[in-house]
Formats: C-alpha cells, structure tokens, sequence
C-alpha cells in the first residue's frame, strides 16, 4: 500500500471515530458504514486487506493492549466461562458453521466448508471491547467477554489451520489436529511464561522512561514474533505476557506508566479505527470475485449463515452457562444462580470482526499446482457478510436490549464507596509513614513544607468522600468538581502570565518550555486527583 492512501486511511478514520463520540452510535458501527460508504465513492483507492499485516502487525498490539488493561484476578475468576467461550465456543462453531455452510450451499466440499466455519468462529477482541465499553455491562459479564476474546483466536488460527490443510489435501487427521491444537497452547502459553519475568525485569531496571516506553512498544510483536517461530500460538503469548505486565504495573515507575497509558490509547485508538473502517472498505474487493454467486444465491446464502452463527452461540451458551451447576455442587455453593438475561446478553454480543477477514484473506487461491482452491471467493463473502451483519444487527441492538432487559449494571455508589475506604486506608498508612520520617533529624522540614505534605493527603483522601456528598445547588457541581474548576482556572491565568513574559523576552522559550511542564503537571495532579 502507498503512503498516501495509508495516511487518508488513519486519518479519515481517526476522524469518523472523532465524530462517533459526539452521537449515541458505538464508533465500531460508524466506521464500517463509513468504509461502505466510500469504498464506492469515485476515486477512493482500493484496500485490499493484507492477512500479512494484520495478523503479525496489528493483532498484537490490539490484543496487548487489552490484555493489560484486563484484570488477571478478574479473569481467573471467570476461568470456566472463559474457558468454555474461547476454546469449547470456538471449536463447537467450526463444526456446526461448516456443516451448515456444507448443507447450504450445494458447491461447497465439506472441507473447504469447515474452513469457513473456523473462519468466522471467533467473535472479535476489538469489537467486544470496543462495545461492551460503550453500553456499560455489568463487570462479569464484561469480564467474560474480554477474556473469551482474548484467547479465542488463537483457537480459531489452529483449527483453521488444521481445516486448511485437509481441505488441500495435506493428509489432515483428528489426532494430528488435536496435537497442532495442543502444541500451539501449550507452546504459546509457554513462551510468554518464559517472556514475562525477563520483559519485566528490564522494564523495572531501565531508568528512562523513554527505553521504558520503547520496549513497551516492541513487547507484543517479540512475543508474537517468538512464537510463532517456534510454531506455538503468537496470540496466547502476547496475552500470558500482556497479563502479567499489566497484574505488575505498579512496579513500573510513574513516569513510564503516565508516558506508556498515553501512548497505548493512542495507539489503540489509530489501529482500531483504521480496522473497522478497513472492513467496510473491502466490500468491492469481496464483490469482485464473485463470479458465478451474483445475485439473490449469495443472498440467501450470506442470510443463512448469519443465521446459523447467531443460533450456535445461544446454543452454545446456555447449556455451557447451567450445565455446570447441575453437574457440580462445588460450583452451586460458589457462585451465585445466573438468570437466564446474562447468558442472552454473552449470546448476543459475538460480533465477528477483522481477525474472521484477516484469516479468510489468507486462504491460498491455488494449491497442487495451480488447483484453485474451492469457492474461495464466495468464503471471502460469506465471511464479509457475517462480519457486517454481526457488527451491525448485534451491534446496534445490543445497547437498547441492555436497557430493555433491564440488567443492572455497574454501581457506581458502591464503587466509590470502595474507592473512598481504600484511599483513607492508603491516607492513613501515609500520614504514619510522613510522622516516622519527620521524627529524623536529616528529614526536617520547616513546618509550612510539613503542612503541604499533608494537606495534599487530606485533599486526596476527602476528594473521594466528596464524590459521594451533595452538589452545589447553584452550579450542580460537586466540591470535588468546583476544586477541578478553580484549579484550572488558576493555573490558565498562570500559564497567561508565563507567555506573556515570553513574549516580552523576559523569559526565553526553554524556560517557558519547562515553567508550562511544570503546570502541566500540577493540572494533571488535579484532573486524577478529582475524577
């Protein structure tokens, strides 16, 4: 791909997912329909998604950066629903899309059909996150799905692989497939656990933040690129390495985590947009090669199989949800009885995504000497189909089937209050720290410096409280609110003043530079102090 088009691509982008955010529509949803729409206005180029870019250039960071903002505790608390959505899930659909799609339509060999169903078996990490952020689901819920889509693709890569090879003939068996299986989890499970500990070593021994962020930056693509030299599952390591980088972050020092946050929202945010848009803008390369499927049999084929797909994860998941607790007494005890909303919910919300294309765009046009593979570009629109429909029908739906359902979600008194106990422990656990400190002779300080110590832990431990208090019956703002907004407007009439002498050349720019650095800080320190 040329530069330009590449750089009209990140930024028209960037800015439809700019506008998303000022109007009810998730941003995922607002870029396919952009990608539709200019994937037919004249003289918008052609982008023809490359399988060897995706999968080793962006799935990576976008799976990292999920990762680390995942909660390891979290997910090994849902291990089983987890478990059984990314690898049972995954697996169960290959079969059951294949079959269907063999049933379906009459050309389709079994095994170029079981090859569509791995394709289009993993929901996707990007619009599960990107989604489920948006409506607001309640915490395990949102918990399940982050973690199922962490993991089920490497589970749809091997079966995929595994399809592929018997449907060009390569001599695929269950028990070879089952070993390729277990070789990629294990072996990918394994690298990031040999990755992790020397990854977050250099981490917590670089001095400047700067390295910090760099090896940050290079982290997913070394343990993908690790291996899947090694022939294991690139997915898993990145993820076994992301959690436990993410688990030990307080380690890291404050800079580089206040540099690295910046850094991975940015990049999330630029590789996001740019994927979503990138699925509506293949629909004129997926219509190209059609051929002899043009008209209403595509159709029909393309509603069919959304069809299947949407049926097989209900199938899927309620049995997979209750199963477990009338076979088990431990897991009755344990956990509290589901209702039938949440599983519906987890249902509904398996939208396919990027990786379903990425993977379809990867299947060889020939094999055995210039054999075209079979139907390979009607899988390429069935995938695409499956794709849009599953964004845009789930998509849509799934915010107002929330409110209509009537789950309740996250509660935020509760949350504040847990993060009000909290800080005053850490308050109280600070202010016994300062008075030990000040009690030796060689940490005297004059007693205003000792006063602004501590009146900065009052402030942090009384912000929270505040939250929880009455608001101003003028502004409708919170204490906590009014203090953000006094502070900004302080530091703003300060920042003035600084340019000011500036440009009157009392001061010079390198000292502007670090006097504006200065107050950036201390805006930022308010802005977490309060929000």
């Amino acid at each position: 791909m040329h530069v330009l088009p590449l750089l009209l691509l990140v930024a028209g982008s960037a800015a439809v997912a700019g506008a998303a955010r000022r109007t009810p529509v998730p941003a995922p949803l607002l870029l396919v329909a952009a990608g539709l729409v200019f994937s037919y206005i004249p003289g918008v180029p052609v982008y023809e998604l490359d399988p060897e870019i995706v999968l080793p250039l962006v799935l990576p960071p976008l799976l990292y950066t999920a990762a680390t903002d995942s909660s390891y505790l979290d997910l090994r608390a849902q291990l089983r629903p987890v478990a059984l959505l990314s690898v049972g899930y995954v697996l169960f659909a290959t079969l059951v899309v294949g079959w269907a799609a063999y049933l379906i339509v009459p050309s389709l060999p079994l095994t170029a059909a079981l090859v569509l169903g791995a394709v289009v078996a993993p929901p996707d990490a990007v619009a599960a996150t990107a989604v489920a952020r948006r409506v607001g689901l309640p915490s395990r819920i949102t918990t399940i799905l982050q973690g199922e889509s962490l993991v089920n693709d490497a589970t749809a890569i091997t079966a995929y692989k595994v399809a592929l090879a018997a449907a060009i003939g390569e001599g695929a068996t269950w028990a070879g497939g089952i070993r390729e299986f277990l070789i990629a989890a294990v072996g990918g499970v394994a690298v990031g656990l040999v990755l992790m500990i020397p990854i977050h070593w250099l981490r917590t021994h670089m001095k400047e933040a700067l390295l910090q962020n760099t090896l940050s930056l290079l982290i997913p693509f070394v343990a993908y690129g690790v291996a899947e030299q090694l022939k294991a599952s690139g997915v898993l390591a990145v993820v076994v390495v992301a959690l436990y980088l993410g688990h030990r972050a307080w380690e890291v020092d404050f800079a580089t985590r206040l540099q690295e946050e910046a850094v991975w929202k940015m990049v999330a945010f630029v590789l996001e947009s740019a994927v979503f848009a990138l699925i509506g803008l293949q629909l004129p390369v997926v219509l190209k090669g059609l051929g002899q499927y043009e008209g209403t049999s595509a159709a029909w084929y393309a509603l069919a199989l959304f069809l299947v797909v949407v049926a097989a994860r209900f199938v899927w998941v309620y049995p997979a949800t209750f199963l477990p607790r009338l076979l088990s007494a431990r897991i009755r005890k344990r956990e509290d009885n589901p209702t039938w909303k949440g599983p519906f919910i987890i249902g509904w919300a398996g939208m396919r995504g990027v990786v379903s294309l990425a993977i379809a765009f990867s299947i060889p046009l020939t094999f055995h000497g210039g054999e075209a593979f079979p139907d390979r570009n009607l899988i390429l629109f069935l995938t695409f189909t499956t794709v849009i429909g599953t964004l845009v029908v789930q998509g849509l739906t799934l915010p107002p089937l929330i409110r209509l359902l009537k789950l309740p979600g996250r509660d935020v008194q509760a949350e504040t209050l847990a993060e009000a106990n909290a800080q005053a422990q850490a308050s109280r656990a600070a202010e016994q720290r300062l008075d030990d400190l000040l009690t030796d002779e060689r940490n005297a300080l004059p007693p205003p410096l000792a006063d602004r110590l501590r009146g900065v832990m009052e402030h942090r431990r009384n912000a929270v409280w505040e939250r929880l208090g009455a608001v101003n019956p003028v502004t409708g703002e919170s204490a906590d609110d009014t203090y953000r907004r006094l502070s900004r407007e302080m530091i703003g009439a300060e920042r003035e003043v600084f340019v000011k002498l500036r440009d009157l050349r009392f001061i010079d720019d390198e000292m502007l530079r670090t006097l504006l650095r200065r107050l950036d800080l201390e805006e930022a320190a308010a802005y977490r102090e309060t929000a």
